[in-house]
């Protein structure tokens, strides 16, 4: 990543908060275990931020340089579920009407085979993740559960049946042995963040379709598993780590890990993930740690 102008800016906005990609993602304030409900976690910022575009017809866009806009689908996902967190916690239509155009164009720009292209405007030759797949699938579920229109439920097994797809056919799941990997870059190491993403959009689905298909109970025990077994290498003793790569997490991506642990710890019982969620929010309050992670990943933006 070179040091542009563009990207200065862009850190700078991380760094101090104003940064909509970078906004608050604490637990879900209606999440629910064992139900679909709220958000697993805190996407209600993604659309407070942006109050211009609450009271018309517009989506978000991400500034990709250049002065160019692009539709993502990442984007455009949290941010309908950022909606329907905030209309069930206010009751407020206005929010209902913002998730329903997010799934409307999660609908109309979903292919056929389930996929969404999510990085062509940056990675051409590999533009599906398993995150978008997750994600849009949490988006979907939820437009089933609030209507009751099983068209949302048949376009979310399709997205989650293109995420499990092998990477050698054209999918987003890696298959090693007895690991299954879910990852938000089919063609670059496991990034962590975004293998959660995609396991919740796995666990909503079967929540929402009672789904008693031995498969995907299985599927999503596996990558749970392999999740569980990776965790280790997402720590390097001081801080947890953005992927597999040996990319530490920068402060945003740091206290989004501890609140996915927080998640998955409620969701399944297994106290590994209590164990990293408290490891974690341990490591955010010491100052050594804190400075040895800032000047580390300083260091890998420079050199990137």
């Amino acid at each position: 990543m070179a040091i542009t102008w563009y990207n200065i800016k862009k850190w700078y906005r991380m760094l101090k908060g104003t940064s909509v990609l970078h906004v608050n993602q604490d637990l879900g304030r209606r999440f629910a275990v064992g139900e679909v409900k709220g958000y697993f976690n805190n996407l209600t910022d993604k659309v407070t931020m942006e109050p211009d575009i609450l009271y018309d017809d517009r989506l978000p866009q991400i500034d990709v340089g250049n002065d160019k806009k692009v539709y993502f689908p990442v984007a455009i996902f949290q941010y309908g579920l950022g909606a329907y967190d905030l209309y069930l916690l206010k009751g407020e239509n206005i929010y209902l009407k913002k998730f329903t155009q997010s799934l409307q164009w999660a609908t109309e720009h979903q292919k056929k085979s389930g996929a969404w292209d999510n990085f062509s405007y940056i990675y051409p030759n590999n533009p599906y993740s398993a995150m978008a797949q997750g994600e849009g699938t949490s988006l979907l579920v939820r437009g089933y559960m609030n209507t009751g229109q099983k068209c949302y439920l048949k376009r979310a097994k399709l997205a989650i049946d293109f995420m499990l797809k092998p990477i050698e056919e054209g999918g987003t799941a890696f298959y090693e042995h007895e690991k299954l990997t879910l990852l938000e870059y089919t063609h670059l190491p496991a990034v962590m963040n975004g293998w959660i993403f995609a396991f919740i959009g796995l666990y909503d689905f079967l929540l929402a379709s009672n789904c008693n298909n031995q498969r995907y109970s299985d599927l999503m025990e596996k990558t749970l598993n392999s999740l569980v077994m990776a965790l280790p290498q997402f720590d390097n003793g001081y801080w947890s780590m953005y992927d597999l790569d040996g990319r530490i997490a920068s402060p945003f991506y740091h206290r989004l890990h501890i609140a996915q642990m927080s998640a998955l710890y409620l969701i399944t019982g297994n106290p590994v993930f209590e164990s990293y969620a408290k490891k974690w929010q341990d490591d955010t309050v010491h100052f050594s740690s804190r400075a040895r992670s800032f000047m580390l990943k300083a260091w890998q933006k420079i050199r990137e």
